[in-house]
């Protein structure tokens, strides 16, 4: 019964990635977001739940792949899209489907990571799921703050240049060679861990500062830190 239990979780992943994506056309900025975040958790609780209870397979890991394609891909591209497509999208109706490259880059992350076996301690590139946090929030934040909303409405040729900009730039960085910590603790001394602690307590002040907002910051916190201890590495 009990190696049922972390493919049962990654299902409960996949779930909310599709509720994500419907919500996500339908313009459903902070129900996708929820979800997105739901999807999140079963992610880091299915590998959890199977380490613990000693129930690793090969099915699991496939499974945990295509949900995560789902939420964290397909999800934020349906975003994408339909941000693009509102803003922009009755002068120039071909440009929103660009939005979809993200659902192709995170699946090409997801296969990389699969056998990539320099990232059992760290990832190489942006995880998905960061990815997807990033994409969720910064649209919350565009509907949630009024001045954003205006100036996208006013400005949407400027507008949708900057979101393709971005997801050039995503699209880039889930695929690429540029290391990036992980938070996975061997123990919990201070010594072993200064980055880990420091971007957890900058993280918790953002949110509690910004709210669901904040998750947006906190990935480029995420990435600059990356970058950061690698450019001291080579020094």
């Amino acid at each position: 019964m009990k190696k049922h239990i972390p493919n049962t979780i990654t299902c409960c992943n996949l779930i909310c990635g599709c509720i994500a994506v419907k919500l996500a056309f339908q313009g459903n900025h902070e129900g996708c977001f929820l979800f997105i975040i739901l999807g999140a958790v079963f992610d880091f609780f299915d590998g959890f739940a199977a380490r613990l209870l000693k129930v690793s397979s090969p099915i699991g890991k496939e499974l945990d792949s295509l949900a995560d394609c789902i939420t964290f891909g397909f999800a934020p591209a349906a975003l994408i899209f339909f941000f693009l497509n509102e803003h922009i999208g009755a002068t120039q109706p071909f440009v929103p489907y660009a939005a979809f490259v993200l659902a192709a880059f995170s699946a090409l992350r997801l296969a990389k990571f699969n056998l990539d076996e320099r990232q059992a301690e760290g990832f190489i590139g942006l995880p998905t799921p960061a990815c997807a946090l990033f994409w969720a929030s910064l649209f919350y934040n565009i509907g949630a703050d009024c001045r954003l909303t205006t100036w996208t409405a006013n400005y949407p040729l400027q507008t949708a240049a900057a979101v393709g900009a971005l997801l050039l730039l995503s699209c880039w960085i889930l695929v690429s060679e540029v290391p990036m910590f992980a938070l996975k603790f061997k123990s919990f001394a201070w010594g072993n861990n200064k980055l880990r602690y420091a971007f957890i307590a900058a993280s918790a002040v953002i949110l509690a500062l910004c709210g669901w907002g904040g998750f947006a910051p906190v990935i480029l916190l995420y990435v600059i830190l990356s970058v950061l201890q690698n450019i001291r590495k080579q020094a």
